[in-house]
């Protein structure tokens, strides 16, 4: 029984293990460049063509890729790039598609054998790898740390694609890649959970099967698709006023201002300032011309007292990006004490009082002590001058 379907099967197709050795080689001929024309095989060093009764492009794949000649756009019957000469060395070949000759594919042995120059086969090759198309899925190019974006690289020939890879340029090995089916034209490359430095210029890339076993050719790549991570991290704030002011207050009718900053800017950005208060929120917004934005309060009321909260906000790509909110800053506004309350005026009587006091005792106390006690007439008539100094003498009143 295994003899009987040996020599059927051997009958119908057979492979031609014995004219391998013979064969040299491939080449085209009389095509518009080296990718393109007539198929001949070299056997017994001499040069002869190919029948094309079962000629298709699984036949013309094997040629270009064995030609380095990228894959077949076209499989031509009847000698279009005109007629060859001397022997017809291969009639009705059937590739698989993956051998890494035409000298290795199967022949029908018992197929129709009428076959001339005028039935040779011949074959248009793209020359290289046809260039793949990146397309961006996702609706926008612009997108926040976390999100995914979707691409799709498509080719026009996609017979033989082994993978796409999807590749940031300045990175030489790619960040997504993606298995194909030897009939699939199309994938999807997902890049998944964006950071910052995913930001950049992106291409596709697809290998195929070449023209020898485990040989994978790789595509040149495809247009390019930017997108941008935009970063919009919490501003910071702070506030400033008068020094008198206990802290976290203002006085009223003083000034005041309240600063947000941000270390990363982006064009159009601006800063947005709200005021949380019992009767309701309160927003302004100045644009963001510098990495920090000064909001001035000339003459603080009761209506600026609540809790002020700083964010970022741009719009790019046609989208808005806003931070998170800065940490509550709660500001109290106080009433000034009064220039003279009763307890100064205490203090100012009491202080005047002493001050007072004290003068009168030290002017008292000098004329006192400055003052001389004269001598009486009849003391000075008395006064005998004895060794140059006067002794006053007493006298006695009759």
């Amino acid at each position: 029984m295994l003899s009987f379907l040996h020599i059927l099967l051997t009958g119908l197709f057979g492979v031609l293990w014995d004219g391998v050795a013979a064969f040299g080689g491939v080449r085209l001929v009389d095509g518009e460049n080296k990718c393109s024309g007539r198929v001949e095989v070299l056997r017994h060093d001499q040069w002869g063509t190919v029948c094309d009764h079962g000629w298709d492009l699984r036949e013309a794949d094997v040629v270009c890729l064995e030609l380095g000649c990228g894959l077949a756009e076209s499989a031509l019957n009847g000698a279009v790039f005109g007629a060859g000469r001397g022997e017809i060395w291969l009639r009705h070949v059937q590739c698989s598609g993956h051998e890494s000759s035409l000298t290795r594919c199967a022949v029908v042995l018992h197929s129709n054998p009428y076959c001339t120059h005028e039935n040779d086969a011949g074959v248009k090759c793209s020359g290289t790898l046809l260039m793949p198309t990146l397309t961006l899925l996702s609706p926008h190019t612009v997108f926040c740390p976390g999100e995914a974006v979707r691409f799709s690289c498509s080719v026009l020939l996609g017979h033989h694609l082994s993978d796409f890879h999807l590749y940031k340029h300045g990175v030489s090995t790619p960040l997504v890649t993606q298995r194909a089916d030897q009939t699939q034209t199309r994938v999807e490359l997902t890049l998944s959970d964006i950071e910052t430095f995913h930001q950049g210029s992106y291409s596709c890339r697809y290998r195929i099967k070449g023209g020898f076993p485990s040989q994978l050719l790789s595509s040149p790549p495809s247009n390019s698709i930017n997108i941008t991570v935009v970063e919009v991290l919490t501003p910071h704030h702070w506030y400033n006023t008068s020094t008198e002011a206990p802290a976290g207050s203002v006085l009223k009718g003083h000034s005041f201002n309240i600063t947000c900053s941000t270390p990363h800017q982006y064009p159009g950005g601006s800063f947005q300032l709200r005021l949380i208060r019992s009767n309701g929120t309160v927003r302004q917004s100045l644009p963001a011309l510098t990495p920090s934005v000064t909001f001035t309060f000339p003459n603080a009321q009761s209506s600026n007292e609540g809790y002020y909260y700083c964010l970022y906000r741009v719009q790019l790509g046609g989208r808005t990006f806003v931070s998170r909110e800065s940490q509550p800053l709660p500001i109290a506004i106080r009433d000034p004490d009064p220039v003279l309350s009763p307890m100064v005026i205490s203090w100012l009587v009491s202080g005047l009082t002493f001050v007072v006091a004290v003068i009168v005792i030290i002017i008292v106390a000098k004329v006192l002590c400055n003052k001389e006690k004269k001598p009486s007439e009849l003391e000075r008539e008395t006064r005998t001058c004895v060794d140059n100094t006067y002794v006053a003498l007493s006298i006695n009143k009759l």
